[in-house]
């Protein structure tokens, strides 16, 4: 990927890894995370009105199932490779409406003011946001798209500051979809000073006899709780939950998940 205008070519952005990502990201996905958090998202959009959008729909593993129970999905992504992906597994959907997928940037949303009744942002995605102002931005544009009354849900990872240190540890090893064997290789750094998780991947893709090697990085940002309400207050958005599992269960200091649900004043 080129770098954007005005970025140095080697800096370290949130978007930097994610097209290299996707030719890996359901696997590693189904066994990590999973679909723990479909339903949440499937009863959300379910209950409330108008077109959603998904920022950072990635290869489409929510969209999918949105469009099974909703006309109007709209999913924005910046990663070319990942769109890639969704758009092959969403013409397999069979639902009441067909996701519209679009490459763009989740701080400067191409969409009208007042277009989607709801607006989330799934499984830690606004923590790839890595500069506090791109933070900013995205949350401002959230609001924008937004009618009155519409719902933002923003779902955070809670645990990275405590994820483990390790070097070119096998994390994961089994088969890609077509048979391919596969081996992840990880390294994890922490950068306490800037509160950044830093992952170095290397998947290990072998066909036969033949062997390719991945390589990239991926950057993710803690983001605290009273800091994202600040966020979310200064754009008009008002919290109207605070849930610590895709259950509903409340936030607590040891929930698996930090979810805020917010209403557009």
């Amino acid at each position: 990927m080129r770098p954007a205008p005005g970025q140095r070519r080697g800096s370290r952005r949130g978007w930097t890894g994610w097209d290299e990502y996707a030719p890996f990201y359901d696997w590693e996905n189904a066994q990590t995370f999973g679909r723990r958090d479909v339903g949440f998202w499937r009863r959300l959009a379910a209950r409330e009105s108008g077109p959603v959008l998904e920022l950072g729909c990635g290869t489409g593993r929510l969209l999918a199932p949105l469009a099974r129970d909703l006309r109007s999905v709209f999913g924005i992504d910046r990663s070319a490779s990942m769109l890639a992906q969704a758009r092959a597994k969403l013409t397999r959907c069979r639902g009441r409406g067909r996701p519209v997928l679009i490459r763009g940037d989740i701080t400067a949303l191409p969409f009208v003011a007042s277009a989607f009744g709801t607006v989330i942002a799934p499984y830690g995605m606004l923590q790839s946001l890595i500069d506090e102002a791109d933070l900013g931005r995205a949350i401002t544009e959230t609001a924008r798209v937004l009618r009155p009354g519409g719902l933002a849900g923003i779902d955070l990872v809670p645990d990275l500051p405590a994820w483990s240190e390790y070097r070119r540890r096998v994390r994961l090893r089994g088969r890609l979809a077509g048979g391919a064997r596969v081996t992840l290789i990880e390294t994890v750094h922490q950068d306490r000073r800037r509160g950044m998780t830093l992952f170095d991947e290397e998947f290990v893709v072998r066909r036969g006899k033949a062997e390719e090697r991945r390589s990239f990085s991926l950057a993710f940002r803690t983001v605290q709780i009273p800091a994202l309400l600040n966020r979310l207050a200064q754009a008009g958005l008002a919290a109207e939950a605070l849930l610590g599992d895709y259950r509903g269960g409340p936030l607590r200091a040891n929930s698996i998940a930090w979810l805020v649900l917010a209403r557009k004043e």
